[in-house]
């Protein structure tokens, strides 16, 4: 099977420009393509996980990736997929994320000896003289055309700015700079972004003519990508120290029956082969394939070590109510009002939710508990002494843990 069949195979590919033509590249190791990452936060999350995962395959057949790291379009904001505008990040910020983001990507991409780039769009966007970019980019672009754009269109009820509207150039400029710079020849998206990398596409086309050459290809990789990336609590972080390897284990465990084998094809290296024989799995059959993604996708991410902790530890939990190598919460004498901390406080503190509203929730539903007794007052409270006496296991939902020990 070839590089570009098993990307259709695994069910990455929503649609492209040029068929014929990319299977050419990418099957002969010709393609140099990037994939943008704009530096939201200071970790890369499981919805990043579906682009890494694709460069790694398309590096392993011999292309060449590029990771753009969104420096400057950071400052703007992509609309796409958003209800409302973006918070405005300091310069300071998108640093500071930008070198988490490098680290991180560095574990799945080989960036050694010119086998893989890693490039930053301020470099050539912070600079730009605006007259000059209107005159040279602006234009090539229909305005008209801008607003049949899906990204766009979104957003035209509750409102555009201005700002958010150049986020389309900037991206199109990108790809015209990787172009001429390094030879980029192809990018990769979501099916969110496609009408900005087809205006990447057109901008080349225009600028230096119909044999300069540029491909386009989108994958589900936003629509997939980002609801893989949320849960009740929040994002699923790359970051150990935001997502520890057990509960990063335990998200992929918990995957819907209908999602784990999509997700064992699209992110894990496994043999289509092992994955089409798991096709037929049914019941707790399907719980084995939900650990073989878990174990996989930490594996990936955290290392085979972490990996092997996390599944033993989930396997101790659950059979045996251990709590070995689970994810703790320490607590300090600040944390405590005269000697006592109350449930919501501690769900939060734990983070086991994000804010005391869904702490709230969490509680009235019936749907937490600690040792096993259910928890189903707001006001309740632990003791420090007892908690320094035992250590309590906290938990949210189903399968989401905490141990909670206090730190004298």
């Amino acid at each position: 099977m070839t590089a570009y069949d098993e990307l259709v195979a695994r069910g990455l590919i929503a649609q492209v420009t040029d068929e014929e033509e990319i299977k050419e590249m990418i099957n002969n190791g010709k393609a140099t393509f990037y994939i943008g990452f704009d530096p939201t936060a200071d970790s890369l999350h499981v919805g990043h996980f579906m682009a890494l995962c694709l460069m790694k395959r398309l590096q392993m057949a011999g292309n060449k990736p590029i990771a753009l790291l969104g420096g400057g379009t950071g400052m703007i904001g992509d609309p796409s997929g958003r209800s409302d505008m973006r918070q405005m990040m300091t310069v300071e910020t998108i640093d500071h994320n930008i070198a988490c983001f490098k680290e991180q990507m560095s574990r799945f991409i080989d960036f050694s000896d010119g086998k893989a780039l890693m490039v930053n769009n301020a470099d050539w966007l912070m600079n730009l003289n605006y007259v000059e970019l209107l005159r040279e980019v602006g234009s090539h672009f229909s305005v008209n055309r801008m607003l049949t754009a899906e990204c766009y269109k979104q957003r035209m009820e509750k409102g555009l700015s201005f700002l958010e509207f150049n986020y389309m150039i900037m991206q199109s400029y990108d790809f015209l700079e990787l172009f001429q710079k390094y030879g980029c020849n192809m990018q990769f998206g979501g099916d969110d972004q496609w009408s900005n990398m087809l205006g990447g596409t057109e901008l080349i086309r225009r600028k230096l003519g119909k044999d300069a050459y540029a491909m386009t290809i989108t994958l589900l990789l936003n629509s997939e990508g980002k609801k893989m990336g949320k849960t009740q609590s929040g994002a699923v972080w790359l970051d150990p120290n935001k997502t520890s390897p057990f509960d990063f284990y335990q998200y992929w465990r918990n995957v819907a029956d209908a999602d784990v084998l999509k997700c064992i094809r699209m992110l894990t290296f496994l043999p289509l082969e092992e994955i089409d024989a798991m096709d037929k799995w049914e019941g707790s059959e399907l719980n084995k394939a939900k650990e073989v993604l878990a174990f996989e996708l930490t594996k990936l991410v955290h290392g085979e070590a972490e990996a092997v902790k996390a599944q033993e530890a989930a396997k101790a939990l659950f059979s045996t109510g251990g709590a070995a190598n689970m994810p703790t919460c320490e607590l300090t004498a600040a944390d405590f009002e005269d000697g006592k901390i109350d449930i919501l406080n501690l769900l939060v503190k734990a983070e086991l939710v994000p804010t005391k509203s869904e702490a709230r929730r969490a509680v009235q539903q019936g749907g937490v508990a600690a040792d096993n007794e259910k928890i189903d007052d707001i006001r309740f409270e632990f003791a420090k002494e007892d908690l320094e006496k035992q250590e309590v296991v906290l938990r949210r939902g189903k399968k989401n843990f905490r141990k909670i020990v206090v730190n004298a």
